[in-house]
């Protein structure tokens, strides 16, 4: 194969993040090689909603911490923590806490609107580039409260989003009616992105950007890389079953990435909000249009191609241990309530893994001591959102162009 103009790039983990970024790279000129220890979209990117959301804000807000035990002592509640689980997650939930203070809350938001900003624009483009136009639908995201009490929790999300220009409206019960018909009428509140995107098969998206990849000239290599290392010839990559050099290596390897992040001089306070979903049945004239949050339970019903995915709350337990699928499926009867057309016979059931640190903020830019190594990870619950522009960025860094943003924010050392 010819030499590229722009030298070579390895990038490890084939998720919506490094799909994303080898397709960017292999585009502008570099030669990439994309590696994974099992192929395109076998991890997070799979399960999720689908949801490309415009305007994003932080997790941790002003008095989360209050609503903390009430979530774990209620057994449908949106968060979990396995109990052998918690000596491991108290420094992490230590510094989220921390997060929610004002002045934390304001920067992550700002942070996070600097990248979400552009999210729609670049899906847009890279799905027209690739020809997927036709996988991504204009029809925004829903949440919908059945309580006043739950409604009136959203406020500072709300005062959030509008100080940061994240563009929503606050919809009546008739308004939600007028827009999913087939909804229970027992919600008196909605909030509604009318600018975000969905997209209907999140696995197909990805294998489709991934295979235009492929016709670019890239290569797809199955290894699980362990190690990483700088030599004068560029850097190395060792994996189970292949030993890879470029100039440069992108590590976009989601929620396994804090090992080999550290390897290159970044310790991040990386973790796991795991996240769990069933596909139901698909239901013909009688389901939603867009993917819709039931505000109380804070899970999401998503009519995706092949059947309604319903994805739920939060569980912190690492990535040893293994599934617990009784609480997802204690959703079941809240979505049924939500969707009284729902049909429940479980078609499949699934865990992903959410890379997440405690400011909400992925890590973007180059190893504390490497340049050559570039990182792109732990964009927690909004991986596939921002899948498109964190290609876009790192592209650039790769060739050397000042990024449309300043990349302070996301830093890798940002932690101490």
């Amino acid at each position: 194969m010819a030499q590229k103009k722009h030298g070579s790039a390895i990038v490890v983990g084939a998720g919506i993040v490094g799909v994303s970024t080898a397709y960017a790279l292999q585009k502008a000129g570099v030669q990439v090689t994309l590696v994974d220890r099992v192929g395109p979209c076998a991890g997070t990117s799979y399960g999720n909603a689908g949801a490309v959301v415009d305007g994003s804000a932080p997790n941790a807000l002003p008095g989360f911490w209050k609503s903390i035990p009430s979530m774990l002592l209620d057994p449908t509640g949106p968060l979990t923590i396995r109990w052998s689980y918690l000596h491991k997650i108290m420094p992490w939930m230590i510094r989220f806490l921390q997060e929610s203070r004002a002045e934390r809350v304001e920067h992550n938001a700002k942070a996070l609107k600097g990248l979400s900003k552009s999210a729609v624009r670049d899906w847009s483009k890279l799905m027209k580039d690739t020809r997927l136009e036709h996988m991504m639908q204009d029809v925004g995201w829903l949440k919908v409260y059945e309580t006043e009490e739950a409604f009136r929790a959203t406020e500072n999300l709300r005062d959030i989003m509008t100080r940061h220009d994240s563009k929503f409206e606050v919809l009546s019960a008739a308004e939600i009616r007028d827009l999913e018909p087939n909804l229970n009428p027992i919600f008196k509140h909605g909030i509604f992105q009318n600018k975000s995107r969905f997209l209907v098969n999140p696995e197909k998206v990805v294998h489709g950007i991934a295979d235009a990849f492929k016709q670019l000239g890239g290569e797809v290599v199955i290894a699980d890389i362990t190690s990483i290392k700088s030599e004068s010839g560029g850097i190395i990559a060792t994996g189970t079953s292949h030993t890879i050099t470029a100039d440069k290596l992108v590590l976009c390897t989601g929620a396994w990435s804090k090992n080999l992040a550290g390897q290159f001089g970044a310790n991040v306070p990386l973790d796991t909000e795991r996240g769990y979903h069933l596909m139901l049945p698909i239901i013909p004239e009688k389901g939603i249009s867009r993917p819709v949050m039931y505000g109380e339970k804070s899970f999401v019903l998503a009519p995706m191609e092949r059947g309604i995915r319903l994805t739920s709350q939060v569980e912190f337990a690492g990535l040893e241990l293994g599934p617990d699928f009784r609480r997802v499926r204690k959703m079941v009867p809240f979505a049924k309530k939500m969707l009284p057309a729902l049909e429940t016979e479980e078609q499949d059931v699934w865990l992903g893994y959410r890379p997440s640190l405690p400011d909400s903020i992925p890590v973007i830019g180059p190893s504390p001591n490497n340049p050559n190594v570039i990182f792109a990870f732990g964009h927690q619950h909004y991986g596939m959102t921002l899948g498109p522009t964190t290609g876009r960025l790192v592209r650039d860094m790769v060739l050397g162009k000042k990024p449309s943003i300043p990349l302070w924010p996301y830093r890798a050392d940002r932690f101490g």
